[in-house]
């Protein structure tokens, strides 16, 4: 008897379609749009081909250099934060309780910071780390460190990335404390029979039953750290000078500062395939990781 297929059950997720094509493909495709074309105001559009991704990955442009520069800053950063808060949620997630009234408190706490707007952590961090109110700033300054990130290039980096590392370290710990109580207590108590270390058990049980919370950790805290935007325009505006100016805020000082569509649309599109593409990489090659380990694992 051939089973029959019912295709009636599309009808249910037609309305999410819908939508999706209202926000997201429509958007896209005008974006697409202006990317191929040039306007000299009044609403007139004249064709331009590939001009404009021409002249952005062009470093010899003023557009491509600014590209380049912000590109660049943002893999800085982008680096940085992902190598001090994936190793802290780690630690964090390893020093949360596992039972008791603890528990909740923790989580809790470990929450409150992804609570809170991001414009709203931008502006706690630019009153907190003023010179002359901030407690941050005058704490410093009071130590003889001369500390300002509106005049200071690496003061406004460190002020930007501390706020990062403060606002986004709890995601990473909480993903890993799931990834840890998945772990049955058979495992720590056939460890502690055998009379493994702190460091085995760490790398031989909970190292790998985090993998693939790690994994999902590193897309969001690379993808939300790549298209940071609201935090260092609160904090700096992007400077001082263009120090802080990352390809977001470039993207919005085009389209906005200077009304050039074409060049910001083009921009967005190449921003928007760097980040499927690193995302990408990264993916493929913890998978990978992950795959070859448990082959070498079942040979032993």
């Amino acid at each position: 008897m051939d089973k029959q297929t019912n295709q009636r059950g599309w009808l249910l997720v037609l309305p999410v379609v819908v939508i999706v094509a209202f926000s997201a493909i429509l958007p896209l495709m005008t974006v697409v749009n202006y990317s191929v074309q040039d306007t000299f105001g009044n609403n007139q559009f004249f064709w331009n081909g590939v001009g404009w991704f021409s002249e952005l990955l062009d470093p010899r442009s003023e557009l491509g250099a600014r590209f380049l520069e912000a590109l660049w800053r943002n893999l800085l950063f982008s680096a940085i934060v992902l190598a001090i808060e994936i190793p802290l949620g780690v630690l964090v997630a390893l020093a949360m309780p596992r039972q008791g009234w603890t528990v909740a408190f923790c989580l809790v706490v470990m929450a409150l910071p992804l609570l809170i707007p991001w414009n709203v952590v931008g502006t706690i961090w630019q009153i907190f780390g003023r010179p002359d109110i901030g407690l941050l700033g005058y704490t410093l300054n009071s130590l003889g460190l001369n500390y300002n990130y509106v005049s200071n290039d690496l003061d406004a980096w460190a002020t930007v990335i501390v706020m990062d590392v403060w606002h986004w370290t709890s995601l990473v710990a909480l993903l890993c404390y799931a990834g840890l109580k998945s772990i049955p207590d058979a495992y720590y108590q056939a460890a502690q029979i055998d009379g493994a270390s702190r460091w085995a058990v760490f790398k031989a049980i909970q190292l790998p039953k985090m993998n693939r919370v790690l994994l999902i950790a590193v897309l969001l805290r690379f993808m939300d750290s790549f298209m940071i935007y609201t935090e260092p325009f609160v904090v700096t505006g992007g400077g001082p000078g263009n120090s802080t100016t990352f390809v977001s805020i470039e993207l919005v000082k085009i389209a906005l500062g200077q009304f050039d569509l074409g060049k910001a649309a083009a921009l967005s599109l190449v921003y928007n395939l760097i980040i499927l593409i690193v995302c990408w990489v990264f993916y493929t090659i913890m998978t990978n990781a992950g795959t070859e380990r448990r082959a070498k694992e079942g040979v032993a």
